[in-house]
């Protein structure tokens, strides 16, 4: 979330509203409309009580989203390291395949894959995977370190796809529709009772304040859970490939201090460069 802008939209929306108070109230008969304002402030007290309630709910429900997909992204990055250190205990050759295809994977999933999950364009399928499958299938491990390594590389994809998954989960939207719709009518509603206790014959200022403050929460709160709702989008709080970031430059770290041989299958971005032809 940009929060200059954040703060923008709601001093503007609070003008707005502060606004068409003094307007309305140029209409309105002294002492309001409400012969009982005690019957229209209990009205009142159960439209912003359901609103709250109700915005509760989308809060939990969009900060568990938020919270498992960032947890998927650093989950994801912590097993693609792991996967390296296990690949190293396989036969040479599948090793160094394997090896350089996780760090194609790395690459992807930072230079590719989240400009596109910002988007709200969440990839079908990383390429790297399915290569990785590939070279795994033509592994035959002998000594018993290798088949438990090659044990582990199978549980540790299955954990990097489920990671992958709630990664993938918050790219295109946590809130359904209908909530939103709902969220938006209930603010709707308890803005335009707000309108209804304007009265000539009070001062003008206290009534501004009165409505600016329910504009600035009303408008607060969707910015909340938009930004919830939406948590690769550019800004302060959103999620950012950090996790991956720091893989990448583990996995660079521990291949040239322990001088392990990585494939060289991929520019700095994760495309794939054509295998050297045979002279």
């Amino acid at each position: 979330m940009n929060l200059s802008w954040a703060a923008f939209i709601v001093v503007a929306a609070s003008a707005v509203a502060v606004g068409a108070l003094l307007l309305i109230r140029r209409w309105s008969p002294h002492g309001g409309h409400f012969v009982d304002t005690g019957r229209a402030v209990g009205v009142f007290t159960l439209l912003a009580t359901s609103f709250a309630v109700l915005f509760a709910f989308v809060i939990f429900l969009a900060f568990s989203a938020y919270d498992k997909t960032r947890t998927g992204a650093e989950t994801e990055a912590n097993t693609v390291s792991q996967q390296f250190e296990t690949a190293q205990f396989l036969p040479a050759d599948p090793a160094k395949q394997l090896s350089g295809e996780l760090v194609c994977y790395a690459r992807t999933v930072v230079h590719q894959e989240w400009p596109q999950m910002t988007n709200g364009n969440p990839p079908a399928i990383n390429p790297w995977g399915v290569r990785m499958f590939l070279t795994l299938k033509q592994v035959d491990p002998a000594t018993p370190s290798q088949q438990a390594a090659y044990a582990k590389w199978l549980d540790q994809t299955s954990a990097r796809e489920i990671a992958r998954q709630d990664r993938l989960h918050g790219s295109s939207g946590l809130i359904p529709a209908p909530l939103w719709f709902v969220l938006l009518i209930s603010s709707g509603i308890v803005l335009a009772f707000v309108f209804f206790f304007a009265d000539r014959g009070e001062g003008a200022v206290v009534q501004g304040v009165q409505v600016a403050a329910v504009m600035a929460m009303l408008t607060a709160s969707l910015l909340v859970v938009h930004f919830l709702d939406n948590p690769y989008s550019p800004g302060s709080g959103s999620i950012q490939p950090d996790a991956m970031e720091a893989t990448i430059s583990q996995l660079q770290l521990v291949t040239d201090r322990l001088n392990i041989s990585v494939a060289d299958l991929c520019d700095e971005a994760g495309q794939a460069t054509p295998a050297p032809s045979g002279g």
